[in-house]
């Protein structure tokens, strides 16, 4: 299905799962909130599971079922997983074997796996690269897997956010299903043609020959290896601060550091009834004029302090000597 981005994708799938406030989807946590946002919207319930930061944000089998029995226990049927790889806001890249356990979870449970891959054509990390999650379902034969994959011409190394260009394939989804997922979208009229144009250059980009390939290798390699090389010093930057630590960005467009800081602050969020890391974003936005997104905004585990930041400006790596001046001064500010 062509669509006017994967956005409206991901929602028409939703509209089709979810029929009663006791219809769940599990969302990773941390997630890119248009997940809990269109479930919430169709009255469905959102039902986290939890990325281990300490294992390059994996999850694990056991985080899985313990979050689908829970569900289970509150009286919630999970219709449907959602997986982002690279990982939004991460910046995590899945392994086979990452996926591997959620595939087979979503097979053996028959629930709908939802692989959000957006950001595929972002991989930077060495050895590092992308699988996807039809790849990892025809490797190891499961023929249960109900399997919906989307795709955007907003990332990548296109990224036309304006133009809503996407599509998403549907794998073992049964005919009659599919046919409904036709009538919705019928419904919904055609994806915008310029979408549909860019769509179609992002799969079948200039081939070796073409008069176009040789300014197309010029201009995607130089936005890939800037992309590559501000992701690496990024991280290596804040990681340099003392108080701030962050998992490599090994794809997608962001880091997502973890930030230590003083109990005054906690203190003072409650004071002003927001979170820990509003305020730390409010203050450096106030004293840098750099703005990042409050972790909390993606969800976090529970006590966790941080922030998402992107390295798509030129000037990104600039930015790490403002973001060391603001974090000495805000830890000395509520010491």
């Amino acid at each position: 299905f062509l669509t006017n981005g994967a956005s409206a994708a991901i929602g028409m799938v939703l509209q089709g799962l979810l029929a009663s406030n006791n219809d769940a989807v599990m969302i990773p946590i941390p997630q890119y909130p248009i997940y809990s946002a269109l479930i919430a919207k169709l009255g469905g319930r959102q039902v986290g599971y939890y990325l281990d930061e300490s294992l390059n944000w994996a999850v694990s089998r056991e985080e899985l079922d313990k979050q689908l029995a829970k569900a289970s226990k509150e009286g919630l049927e999970v219709k449907a997983l959602a997986m982002i790889n690279p990982g939004n806001p991460s910046g995590n890249v899945m392994t086979h074997c990452d996926i591997q356990v959620i595939a087979e979870f979503c097979a053996e449970h028959g629930i709908v796996m939802m692989a959000d891959e957006v950001y595929q054509a972002n991989v930077y990390a060495e050895g590092a690269e992308f699988v996807s999650a039809k790849k990892v379902a025809l490797d190891r034969g499961l023929k249960n897997l109900q399997l919906v994959s989307f795709h955007s011409t907003s990332k990548g190394l296109v990224g036309e956010c304006g133009r809503r260009g996407g599509y998403m394939e549907l794998h073992h989804i049964d005919p009659y299903v599919q046919s409904q997922l036709y009538k919705l979208a019928s419904s919904e009229l055609c994806s915008g043609v310029v979408g549909q144009l860019l769509t179609s250059l992002m799969v079948r980009p200039p081939q070796p020959g073409d008069e176009s390939y040789p300014l197309f290798e010029k201009e995607t390699g130089a936005i890939f290896e800037g992309l590559k090389e501000r992701a690496q010093k990024l991280v290596e930057g804040l990681n340099s601060i003392p108080g701030i630590s962050c998992v490599p960005a090994e794809g997608a467009m962001y880091a997502f550091p973890r930030v230590e800081i003083p109990e005054k602050a906690f203190e003072k969020a409650k004071e002003l009834g927001t979170t820990p890391d509003n305020l730390y974003a409010l203050s450096l936005l106030e004293e840098t004029g750099i703005c990042v997104v409050p972790a909390s905004g993606f969800g976090q585990a529970k006590g966790r302090v941080g922030f998402r930041t992107t390295f798509l400006h030129p000037d990104t790596v600039r930015a790490v000597g403002l973001f060391r001046e603001h974090h000495e001064k805000f830890v000395k500010e509520y010491s």
